[in-house]
């Protein structure tokens, strides 16, 4: 077999780094839980005209297909496509599972997407998604918009990692005020401001004219509300000092408003109200959220979500709800590139059992059990080599100890220090720092 050729896009993490990312989606997964958010998983696969029904997301979409076609094969899999979030799949659930489901439903899912994207540093084609949702039925009172950041600050805030922040707006403040300069089509004029950061304001103006019907002054309005940002509730005042009037414009400003200050009183910082941040997608109907990492903010954002209305309905019932998710693979790529991530050895064994002779290995065998069954990481030496160069395969792997089995009694050698002292398989316990590999 020839040298297989990278396929880009689709990261393959060492065993040193998928040890990191087990670290973080357990404290990931572990403070979800904390705020009582269930598990959940859903299929990979979504019906085409399901995937393509919110948002700019056609170019993205992965299709399933048969590499034969066979007629006699389940209807419908030729219109099937690889999810490219989670929160049309969860919302799918909903719909299919709302007679089973306790309102409002809290649910936390970590599973692999794919999007058809350009691979660069920080985005991939196929990545991890740490994603929480509220769902309710029929209304979903604004708290809940103000809760997601308090446990994505706390989920972060427990991993290794720099500092965030969370910048968030609300689409109310944007229609709403879109409507009130009187610009014809406010979706498309939020999908016009979303490309802010990547094309500048010139480029906004122009679609803002092309897309949504904007005049010069209307598309100057547009912008000047975008370049509001404030850590704290005074962004309502440089709103209003803009001169326009909406009742949709009001709703938001206090929706907002109470996203910054609870956020202020849980995590001082955490959040900025910053006018800019839109979302593409058309799902979105409050609050919006997009989460930098400091010194990483040239990447975007590692974590997004934001309020949905309309995403989950079925006939004159509305299962309104409010998500955010955390880039896992996205966040990690950036830090493994940047070399900010370490783990303090590269296999999760804490002791290797030093084996005298084939004959011997039973023995060997049977303190390896006694460790383990005590909760400590242990492998049996692969050889009865010399003691010397089994202590020297130890320290190529990261292995901490080396165990030596005697009829006189057994022995354990913290091979960094030297040291060496009796030791008995039923009662020896390492550092708590040397139990399992540690990141840092």
């Amino acid at each position: 077999m020839s040298k297989p050729t990278p396929i880009s896009g689709f990261p393959e993490w060492t065993p040193a780094q998928r040890m990191i990312e087990q670290f973080v989606l357990d404290r990931i997964r572990a403070t979800f839980e904390l705020y009582g958010f269930a598990p959940l998983e859903t299929r990979s696969v979504e019906p085409l005209d399901q995937l393509l029904r919110k948002g700019e997301t056609s170019k993205e979409v992965y299709l399933l297909r048969r590499l034969q076609a066979d007629t006699d094969g389940p209807a419908g899999d030729d219109s099937l496509g690889l999810h490219f979030d989670l929160t049309v799949p969860f919302a799918r659930y909903v719909l299919e599972n709302a007679g089973k489901l306790q309102f409002p439903f809290r649910r936390y899912q970590i599973q692999k997407v794919w999007r058809g994207e350009r691979p660069q540093e920080g985005r991939y084609r196929e990545f991890l998604q740490a994603d929480i949702d509220i769902v309710d039925r029929d209304t979903l009172p604004a708290h809940y918009e103000a809760e997601m950041p308090l446990v994505i600050g706390d989920a972060l805030r427990s991993l290794p990692i720099p500092p965030v922040r969370i910048q968030v707006n609300n689409r109310k403040i944007c229609e709403g005020f879109y409507r009130g300069v009187g610009i014809g089509d406010p979706e498309a004029a939020l999908r016009a401001v979303d490309k802010l950061d990547k094309i500048g304001p010139a480029k906004v103006a122009e679609l803002l004219a092309e897309t949504a019907g904007a005049s010069e002054a209307q598309a100057k309005a547009a912008l000047a509300l975008a370049e509001i940002s404030a850590p704290d509730a005074s962004f309502a005042d440089a709103v209003r000092a803009l001169g326009v009037s909406d009742p949709l414009l009001d709703e938001g400003i206090e929706e907002l408003a109470a996203v910054v200050e609870t956020a202020a009183a849980h995590s001082p910082g955490l959040c900025v109200a910053d006018l800019r941040i839109a979302r593409g997608l058309d799902y979105y109907t409050g609050t919006v959220y997009e989460t930098q990492l400091l010194g990483y903010e040239r990447f975007g954002s590692i974590c997004s979500g934001g309020r949905y209305d309309n995403l989950a309905s079925a006939g004159a019932v509305r299962f309104p709800g409010v998500g955010i998710s955390i880039g896992v693979t996205r966040l990690l790529g950036l830090l493994f590139g940047a070399n900010a991530l370490s783990i303090s050895r590269s296999v999760p064994t804490c002791v290797l059992v030093a084996v005298t002779a084939e004959e011997e290995r039973p023995a060997s065998n049977r303190v390896a059990e006694a460790l383990r069954s005590r909760g400590i990481p242990t492998e049996v030496s692969p050889s009865a080599a010399k003691f010397g160069k089994q202590i020297r395969y130890a320290e190529r792997r990261g292995i901490p100890y080396v165990w030596f089995a005697g009829g006189q009694g057994d022995e354990v050698k913290d091979i960094r220090s030297g040291e060496q002292v009796p030791a008995a398989a039923g009662e020896w316990t390492p550092p708590r720092e040397d139990l399992k590999p540690l990141v840092g």
